[in-house]
């Protein structure tokens, strides 16, 4: 791993102004004495913070135990509850302030206070009593984007039930998949609800994913009424939620866990087919939640805060349902996609709600500015003070039509880089601290000891790439693979890098000059050719920059003298090139040779009117290699944001 070649040349540099260095959380002294702390006393500089941001009911003495390694456990004497350190500790001071901003589909908002949220996350959770769950019962939850999905989360959080919530977009047998694993005794769903003007029938889904086999375990489904259409109440099983509420009293005492006690189980995608259920646990992944909130996104008791990630993956559990009520901010909560009806909605929403720290996806501003790049400037975005890109690495020309278009060049850009495992943010700009470059994450988060090794667990000390490694243990940090300790251990501490010493992220990473990380893809989208190996990423920024792309993605397919030949799936701004595809392809061909060299010219260039995504915004590579090789695609598409895209690409 130590030859990956770094080719992204750039050197645009944004400082953050003096007004926003003085206002900010971690200014250049706190961030200096906080250096000081970590190398001082590293568990001393944690137990301190975990003293200061976590409402415990008992206080822990024992800070980490590494007696077990991997196994690590953080606080473990300790006793709390996540829910009462969302919801609780603000009713106080803070019941009548908005806990939470929803707007749907359609263009409705509601308001609720951290006092109505509190009530029905109490009503919720005694519900859930009512029927038999109990501290430990594994929770499925399958819910649109909106207020209850927070509330049966926050509602299993406080009576120690675990959570596991599936996106709404998975397909019945996904479903069956995380069912059988957890073997979860509750599922939690909706009879409907409306996306981008269209119904969408997902109780029938929850009915065919309990009728394959190995479902055995639930039993009893919670249904939303999300809309007037007709549903299937299976008799004993299933119970309406407004049922389940029904005379249950507005406060229910938390149930006091320990400090390790699984908060939550999130499934993410295994390179065997096999999805991987990634076990966090209470008191390290609400540290991580809280830190990150008051330090990457800076965060002030009047902010409006909008994150646009789905409760489904990571970053909404991390910073929708339980960051940005742990540190009792108002935030947006948004049912939708932003181009419909229109490709401005997130300007109209930002525009409307006075939104000030914005949280998006990569994929989401390279769309937007596919479809309409002026749209920002045609509404009223003063109210922006903060921007966030999260996902996977941002091309530096999306970045800088961000800062530039949507922040009118006078708000950071907080380029986070972290995964379902590290819980939280981990490599990121603090905003008051470090000078912005686009397309690189910048620096750890102070007391994360982030490292780049080659293949013999060295630090590589130049300019190469190499595997991005995290060297010690820290508290938001996956903790095992529900019921498979092995495959934890082989998965993220194997033998063969870094003798297992180190958590290995799977990604590919450099260092520049300053000490700043600048991510270049996933360890397996590296490509090998003619010797050289190069970073996916790069060459995707490279066409990028192009004034012809609006988005790109590239793999590589075998190649009998090169080794491995270079494939880019290119959307471009405007209409998909036809007639003239075959000359765009070889210009855009020239251009890369040009930016990066001629070993990174594209060996193919396929254009699309999009490329296969995720409804959450990712680009499924893993598709696309399979279109590149001709390879069948045998693995799930039912998140597909447009699955009649693959077709397309195949051409």
């Amino acid at each position: 791993m130590s030859n990956i070649t770094s080719s992204l040349n750039e050197f645009r540099r944004f400082a953050p102004s003096d007004e926003f260095i003085q206002q900010a959380n971690i200014t250049p002294h706190i961030y200096q004495q906080m250096l000081k702390k970590v190398n001082r006393n590293y568990t001393q500089y944690w137990a301190d913070l975990a003293n200061e941001y976590i409402k415990w009911h008992k206080p822990f003495n024992n800070t980490l135990d590494e007696s077990n390694a991997p196994f690590y456990q953080w606080f473990d004497d300790g006793v709390l509850n996540v829910s009462y350190n969302c919801l609780d500790q603000h009713l106080a001071k803070n019941a009548n302030k908005p806990a939470i901003i929803f707007e749907n589909d359609s263009g409705t908002s509601i308001s609720i206070t951290y006092q109505e949220l509190y009530h029905k996350v109490c009503q919720f959770a005694n519900g859930l009593k009512s029927i038999g769950i109990i501290k430990g019962d594994r929770v499925i939850i399958y819910l649109p984007n909106g207020i209850e999905a927070v509330v049966a989360m926050q509602a299993c959080a406080r009576i120690g039930a675990i959570h596991s919530v599936v996106f709404a977009g998975f397909s019945a047998k996904a479903l069956n998949d995380r069912i059988n694993d957890a073997s979860a005794k509750l599922l939690i769903t909706a009879n409907e609800y409306i996306r981008a003007g269209k119904i969408l029938k997902i109780k029938e889904e929850i009915d065919a994913a309990l009728s394959i086999a190995g479902a055995e375990s639930i039993k009893h489904v919670v249904v939303h009424q999300q809309t007037n259409g007709i549903t299937h109440i299976a008799q004993y099983r299933d119970i309406w939620w407004h049922d389940l509420i029904k005379n249950q009293q507005l406060d229910c005492e938390p149930e006091w866990v320990e400090a390790e006690h699984p908060l939550f189980i999130l499934y993410t995608s295994g390179s065997t087919g096999k999805p991987k259920g990634v076990q966090h646990s209470s008191a390290g992944y609400l540290l991580g939640c809280i830190l990150t909130m008051n330090w990457v996104f800076d965060i002030k008791q009047d902010d409006i805060y909008w994150c646009t990630a789905d409760v489904g993956w990571i970053t909404g559990h991390s910073y929708v349902a339980y960051g940005p009520l742990s540190v009792g901010v108002t935030q947006l909560m948004f049912d939708g996609v932003p181009t419909y009806p229109q490709a401005n909605r997130f300007w109209q929403i930002i525009e409307k709600h006075k939104v000030s720290v914005f949280y998006t996806a990569p994929t989401a501003i390279r769309s937007l500015i596919k479809l309409d790049s002026i749209a920002p400037s045609q509404h009223d975005l003063s109210s922006l003070r903060l921007l966030g890109s999260v996902g996977e690495p941002i091309n530096p020309e999306a970045w800088v039509w961000y800062y530039e278009q949507v922040g009118n060049s006078g708000c950071p850009i907080v380029d986070t880089w972290w995964q379902t495992e590290t819980g939280c943010n981990i490599l990121s700009p603090l905003p008051g601290i470090n000078t912005l470059k686009p397309g690189s994450c910048n620096q750890a988060i102070p007391g994360i000891m982030v490292d780049i090794i080659d293949d013999n667990g060295d630090t590589i000390h130049d300019l190469s790439g190499g595997y991005l490694v995290i060297k010690r243990p820290f508290p938001s940090q996956i903790r095992t693979i529900w019921n498979n300790p092995t495959r934890f251990k082989e998965t993220y501490f194997p033998q063969n890098i870094g003798g297992g010493k180190y958590y290995i992220a799977g990604d590919s990473a450099h260092q520049d000059h300053d000490g700043d990380f600048w991510i270049m893809g996933r360890i397996d989208d590296v490509l090998n050719v003619s010797g050289h190996r190069l970073g996916t990423m790069e060459i995707e920024s490279a066409l990028v920059a192009n004034k012809l792309v609006a988005e790109a993605a590239v793999v590589s397919k075998p190649h009998d003298i090169k080794g491995e030949s270079i494939i880019a799936f290119v959307v471009c701004k405007g209409i998909r090139p036809v007639g003239e595809a075959k000359k765009i392809a070889n210009d855009l061909r020239n251009w890369v040779g040009k930016e990066i060299g001629p070993i990174a010219r594209p060996d193919e260039i396929r254009f699309g009117d999009n490329l296969p995504k995720t409804r959450s915004g990712k680009i499924m590579r893993r598709l696309l290699r399979n279109i590149a090789r001709g390879d069948t695609i045998t693995q799930d598409i039912s998140t597909l944001e447009n699955p009649a895209i693959l077709e397309q690409l195949k051409e």
